[in-house]
């Protein structure tokens, strides 16, 4: 459990590096949405999205459906359960370290 975790971290974390693919989740955030309409505001390909989306998919942040001839994305429900575990043990690894800073 704990090695599938932390790939499914790095994956969500590596995914997350990208500005563009941070909006795109804030954008899905409101609901979901095909991948035509997210690349709209960005000025981007749909060859150029559909990457941005696989990342996504891959970090298992995002799913996608085929609708018709678009294809519809949605926020995987939970994704980010393993990235707000791993911020807390930050948190509490700085705690730990404004705790011992006078300490020297």
């Amino acid at each position: 459990m704990v090695q599938y975790l932390h790939t499914t971290v790095d994956r969500a974390f590596a995914a997350l590096a990208d500005p563009n693919r941070r909006a795109m989740l804030e954008r899905l955030g409101a609901g979901s949405a095909t991948i035509s309409e997210l690349a709209e505001p960005f000025g981007m390909s749909l060859t150029g999205m559909k990457k941005h989306i696989r990342l996504l998919e891959e970090a298992q942040l995002v799913t996608t459906e085929k609708v018709g001839r678009a294809r519809s994305c949605t926020l995987v429900p939970y994704a980010f359960e393993g990235i707000s575990t791993w911020l807390q043990r930050l948190d509490r690894f700085a705690q730990v370290v404004e705790r011992t800073k006078g300490a020297r």
